[in-house]
């Protein structure tokens, strides 16, 4: 398995502000308004619920979901802004911890290309259409849903698009080696592919993980990246820099 800890980042030009904001915003979520623990009052009332979300309700007491019974309690009015305050909550710590460092190393390229308030608009859209994603295929579920793990989906397109021979580097096989982005993020994005449309029969859900959010935040973001990107620098010139940032890197 590729586990990426860093990219290369010699090219930025800018400090990512709203790719640190971010992170900060979701550790103050998590920390201060889910107790840390990702299971509380909070998390069950923000969460998106897509029941709630299909039939405009919400859903408050005790509800019977598959062996468990599990509390929902009042959310948002309208009922539609959990699809917001869902994108910034967690599960738990290694939940957050594998968002936030896939945030820190893929976001930062990604905000520098796009300034900082395309950026946040490009973020925040594709964690919207991730959630749309999660509800087309489970309209009926009564399973609360929640993580920036769709919204970071869309970074990682646009980031696979914009720079594929971006130097990612890996801990692979016991060692830190450097690979291209194509290869890094293209794995990520084939897997969550298969796993997404292998769990359609689970109402988009398999093992906690909401796939279909990160099939429909990622594909988001192919499409999304190319009316957001800074157009001063072709597609084709911006990847020569990073393939020839990338193949200097080996050489060392």
């Amino acid at each position: 398995m590729l586990f990426p800890i860093g990219d290369d980042n010699t090219q930025r030009r800018s400090v990512p502000i709203v790719t640190w904001t971010l992170i900060g915003i979701n550790a103050l979520v998590y920390f201060l308004l889910q107790g840390g623990t990702g299971e509380n009052a909070f998390t069950y009332a923000y969460s998106v619920v897509p029941y709630e979300i299909t039939n405009n309700v919400d859903l408050i007491g005790n509800q019977r979901i598959g062996n468990a019974t599990v509390p929902l309690f009042a959310g948002p009015t309208p009922i539609y802004l959990t699809i917001l305050s869902a994108m910034f909550m967690h599960g738990g710590l290694s939940h957050i911890g594998g968002n936030m460092l896939y945030l820190w190393i893929f976001g930062d390229n990604v905000e520098d290309n796009m300034g900082k308030v395309k950026f946040l608009i490009f973020y925040l859209l594709c964690g919207i259409l991730a959630s749309a994603a999660h509800i087309l295929v489970g309209p009926n579920s009564r399973i609360p849903s929640l993580g920036a793990s769709g919204a970071i989906a869309g970074v990682l397109g646009a980031y696979l698009i914009m720079f594929p021979q971006n130097s990612v580097r890996v801990l692979a096989f016991m060692q830190i080696i450097p690979m291209p982005a194509i290869i890094v993020v293209g794995l990520w994005g084939l897997l969550q592919f298969i796993n997404g449309f292998g769990s359609l029969a689970t109402a988009g859900s398999s093992g906690g993980v909401a796939y279909m959010a990160h099939v429909g935040g990622f594909v988001a973001g192919i499409i999304l990246c190319f009316f957001f990107r800074n157009r001063n620098l072709s597609l084709p010139e911006q990847r020569q820099v990073y393939r020839t940032q990338f193949y200097r890197e080996r050489e060392y």
